[in-house]
């Protein structure tokens, strides 16, 4: 689906990737209704918009919010008439520590965020998706939820079940308008860290200090991700991680597992 002339959701607008993924549509010609739960992150992004700023509507919206998701639709319909495009971004991390010290309330943050916020927004717009001449659904899994990652085992369970989710879609939409795309991002450099409230984890490189190796930023992340949906592909991998990790985990699950458990031991056990 081309974007030029389509009204795109994307929720988690205001910072990172998803600010990138709501400036780049608008670049292609798309209208956008940014949602994020932080109102000054979504006023910044407005503000970058630049000359854009007429085809993009700011909506301070808290994802895990049932009620105020169902009256999403009506607000932006309110602004322009119609949405042809949904994509769910916005989610989090959890702190970086075994499932054995990790508490309730975390657990089920992260939960309600990744996978709670993308049903609840997908099931809310998928009834006007179906009556576009065409629509695209797009929902942000992530490498975790391929293959496990010592200390985030919450979040990549939460993405896993969002890779199922959007799989599952895919196939009950089959020979439908609505194409449907799940993303695997890498490593990406954004500020989840810190938007997770998680402490004790590196966040964005400062001015002039080099991004971790194979890193992504935010703006080639987001360039991949549009490319694909505009491709209308059923996955996107994204950055040299993500699919070397999807190769190896393909050939051998254990060995790839093992891989990243080696890699993580340091952080985990510090």
């Amino acid at each position: 689906m081309k974007f030029s002339d389509k009204v795109i959701v994307v929720t988690g607008g205001g910072s990172g990737m998803g600010r990138e993924l709501v400036l780049q549509l608008l670049a292609r010609g798309a209208r956008v209704a940014a949602v994020d739960i932080n109102g000054g992150s979504l006023a910044e992004t407005a503000t970058l918009a630049g000359d854009k700023a007429a085809s993009l509507a700011t909506l301070v919206l808290d994802i895990t919010d049932r009620t105020a998701v169902e009256e999403l639709p009506d607000r932006i319909f309110a602004i322009f008439g119609s949405v042809d495009g949904l994509i769910n971004n916005a989610g989090i991390i959890q702190p970086f520590v075994k499932v054995a010290d990790l508490d309730f309330p975390m657990i089920e943050r992260v939960l309600n965020v990744n996978l709670y916020g993308t049903i609840y927004m997908t099931k809310t717009f998928l009834p006007h998706l179906l009556r576009r001449p065409e629509a695209h659904i797009a929902n942000i899994s992530s490498m975790g939820g391929f293959i496990p990652f010592p200390g985030q085992v919450l979040y990549g369970a939460s993405k896993a079940a969002v890779k199922l989710l959007t799989e599952g879609l895919a196939s009950e939409l089959a020979g439908t308008g609505v194409k449907v795309t799940v993303v695997f991002p890498g490593a990406v450099v954004t500020n989840i860290t810190a938007n997770s409230g998680v402490t004790g984890l590196p966040g964005p490189p400062a001015a002039g200090e080099k991004a971790p190796a194979m890193a992504l930023s935010a703006v080639a992340a987001a360039k991949i991700i549009l490319d694909g949906i505009e491709r209308d592909r059923a996955r996107v991998l994204v950055g040299k991680d993500a699919k070397i990790m999807d190769f190896l985990s393909r050939l051998s699950p254990v060995a790839a597992g093992r891989l990243i458990q080696k890699q993580m031991s340091r952080l985990l056990d510090s």
